[in-house]
This record gives C-alpha cells, sequence and structure tokens, in this order.
C-alpha cells in the first residue's frame, strides 16, 4: 500500500517501508537524542518507543532513497507511531539546503546527513534529560534502563524481556532509595519531585506545545533538575519546539571554536542561533553536536561523549 508517498509492505513479522530519504540509523540514534535504542551486532537497532519493542534496520544510502524495515511493527503501527515518531513527514532535504549557509554548517550536514529528529514521549525525554545532567551517554542508557526495569511493564521480543518507560505515576509513588535502582546519585531527588509535580498537575507537560518557546522554556525550568540546556532537549527532541539550541558548556565551547574564535556568553551563542538558524536552530544544533562530537571538537569534559 502507499501512505504519505511511501511503499509500504507487510510481511509476517515485520514492516518494510520503501522510499525513505535522508536517514541513517547511526546518525539517528547515536547522535545524543536518545538513549533506549541498542545497536546490535548486525547493524540493526533494537528499542523500546509507546510499550512496544521492535527491531529497525536501514537499507540504503545517502544519494537514494532506501528502505527501513521495522522488525515487530504493523501498517497500523507505522500510521499511529513510527510516521511521526521518525518524522517521516518532514523534507529533511530542504531543511539541509536551507542550512548550509556556510562552510561549517555544509561540513556539519554533510558529515550528519542521516538524523532524523525523533517525536519522542515528552514524558520519558524528560525524565532521561534529567538523568543526562553531568552524565555519559552509557551511563544515561543504563539508568534508563534499570530504571524501566524496575517500574515498567515486561514486553516480550524474540524471547527477550524488555520495559516500557514507566509512568509518572509509578515513579512519583517511589522514594529516592529505591530510585536509586538506576544509580542515578544526586538526580534521584530530582526525578522524584519532578514526577510528584507532573502527578500534580503542577506542570502541563501537554500545554507546552500551545506556548512560545520562551515560555515553554521557563515552564519546565520550573520542575527540579531542569535548567535551560535540560529544557530545550525536551522540547527538541519530543517534537514540541525546534526553534531551540541546547546550549551547555561544551556546546558553548563548541560554538566558540567554530564560529566567534574567542569566549561568547550563553545568550550570544542562543541569539546567534536566531539569527542564523531561526525557526530551525535545532536541526543546526543537532548536525553541529554531533559532527563536533564525532570529529573531537570542542572535547574536553564532553559530558555526552
Amino acid at each position: 500500500m502507499e501512505y504519505k508517498g511511501y511503499e509500504i509492505e507487510e510481511t509476517k513479522n515485520a514492516i518494510i517501508i520503501r522510499k525513505v530519504k535522508d536517514f541513517n540509523p547511526v546518525h539517528t540514534f547515536e547522535c545524543g537524542q536518545c538513549f533506549r535504542w541498542k545497536r546490535e551486532k548486525d547493524g540493526s537497532y533494537t528499542g523500546v518507543v509507546r510499550g512496544r519493542a521492535v527491531n529497525v534496520e536501514f537499507h540504503g544510502d545517502k544519494e537514494e532513497a532506501g528502505a527501513l524495515v521495522i522488525k515487530n511493527g504493523s501498517i497500523d503501527d507505522f500510521i499511529n507511531i513510527w510516521y511521526d515518531y521518525f518524522d517521516l513527514g518532514r523534507d529533511y532535504g530542504a531543511i539541509k539546503q536551507s542550512l548550509m549557509k556556510d562552510n561549517i554548517m555544509r561540513e556539519a550536514v554533510k558529515f550528519g546527513y542521516g538524523i532524523r529528529l525523533l517525536k519522542q514521549d515528552i514524558w520519558e525525554t524528560l525524565i532521561s534529560f534529567i538523568l543526562s545532567a553531568n552524565n555519559r551517554i552509557p551511563m544515561i542508557m543504563r539508568a534508563v534502563e534499570k530504571l524501566s526495569e524496575a517500574y515498567g511493564e515486561e514486553i516480550k521480543l524474540d524471547g527477550v524481556s524488555y520495559y516500557s518507560f514507566p509512568s509518572v505515576d509509578k515513579l512519583a509513588a517511589s522514594n529516592c532509595e529505591e530510585l536509586d535502582v538506576c544509580k542515578g546519585g544526586f538526580r534521584c531527588k530530582y526525578i522524584l519531585s519532578t514526577s510528584q509535580m507532573i502527578r500534580d498537575g503542577d506542570v502541563r507537560l501537554e500545554r507546552l506545545e500551545t506556548m512560545s518557546r520562551d515560555k515553554a522554556r521557563n515552564e519546565l525550568m520550573r520542575l527540579p533538575g531542569v535548567g535551560p540546556k535540560v529544557a530545550d532537549c525536551v522540547l527538541l527532541y519530543s517534537g514540541t519546539k525546534y526553534d531551540v539550541f541546547p546550549t551547555d558548556v561544551w556546546v558553548k565551547r563548541v560554538m566558540e571554536e567554530l564560529y566567534f574564535k574567542r569566549e561568547a556568553s550563553f545568550k550570544e551563542i542562543w541569539n546567534f542561533a536566531d539569527e542564523n538558524f531561526g525557526d530551525m536552530a535545532g536541526f543546526a544544533q543537532q548536525y553541529l553536536f554531533y559532527y563536533a562530537r564525532e570529529n573531537k571538537i570542542g572535547a574536553k569534559e564532553n559530558s555526552l561523549g
């Protein structure tokens, strides 16, 4: 069948989506935006999304459209989940052309040509990025996995157990000692307090999309453990706002090295992103982030390395 320009075939235990452009699973799953996709020995990725465990592989290259294979998926799941999750309704070719205004962005886009910004569950993204504070990607992945094993629901894929991300109520009803099963340390008190505030309606995540960028950022920063960087990551990687430019000390150093050639304040960097990238600032940040990390630009003390 065809769906919004894609050819979809359903087999016994998978769906095949053809005519997928601007996608590389390594770039997408390993660019720092998500923590629940694990690379298998055969190069495919297994992950848990919205209570479903699936295995994903891609056959194609950057020059031609390819085939995305989702094992343990159905056509209905593609329409209701994966089309939005992989942001397949967006023309990334046009985004890349628009962003390649200078040599730096041309190199960054060329390097990370297959990045797609995933539309992740905002609740899971929030807790995951609270765990990311002063932490490295392998440790964050293990923390999210342990938290899911302890508080989530079991899901089977090929006889292997996976776990859904915990609900708000499950985490809010816990305590710091039990939450530390994920080895989150000082972050556990933030997870507990944030979960309780979300449960009690003090902050309504579903309302953020209707707010301006700055108001949505400030609303998220009411939550314990959420500063400007975490707030912007939550907004960007949940598909809520794309005009954010998540910046921490390392990203600041990268921008100083690549663009400013001097020390720059966070405000200067945000203003630069607004002026140069506008409503596509989030896409620009992701290409730059991946390019800089993989090429050891501004490498010292990179917490998400």
